[in-house]
């Protein structure tokens, strides 16, 4: 029997200035739930965690950006069973790190309308309006946290 595996992800938490504070980027997958994310995805062969993050991030919300730090943060789940019967692998869930990235307020944000349909910029007291799970929940305040504590 194959070994089951998490698949490695990046994710990125892309901060905005917002007067004396920082917005964060979310964007909107078009499934019915948990929807909200960080720009994500799986990191491809030969590629860093921050390389994978900084191609996500361009091919969901057609931003260009750099690194600025990476997260000690992880976050692993396993995939529900109802998706798990579609799936030919051994790959039992995910495992995303994260980095963080600033980008100009005026930067212009461009969803394919495939992938990502809709996207926003919060405030830490909006995430919870976007954010269902508990623990997902959790860790984007801790990563807007650590993110705006990395920028100031």
């Amino acid at each position: 029997m194959t070994e089951e595996i998490y698949r490695s992800c990046a994710s990125i938490a892309v901060f905005r200035p917002a007067g004396d504070t920082f917005e964060m980027l979310l964007v909107h997958k078009p499934r019915k739930k948990d929807a909200w994310q960080l720009p994500q995805g799986g990191v491809e062969e030969g590629e860093t965690t921050s390389q994978a993050a900084i191609r996500e991030v361009q091919e969901e919300a057609g931003i260009t950006t750099e690194v600025l730090g990476v997260s000690d943060a992880v976050y692993q789940y396993d995939f529900p069973t109802s998706y798990r019967r579609f799936r030919p692998d051994n790959v039992k869930g995910q495992r995303i790190e994260y980095v963080f990235a600033k980008v100009d307020a005026g930067t212009v944000v461009q969803v394919d309308d495939e992938e990502i349909d809709q996207f926003v910029w919060v405030l830490p007291h909006q995430i919870g309006q976007y954010i269902i799970r508990d623990k997902y929940l959790k860790l984007l305040t801790k990563l807007y946290d650590d993110g705006v504590a990395l920028l100031r």
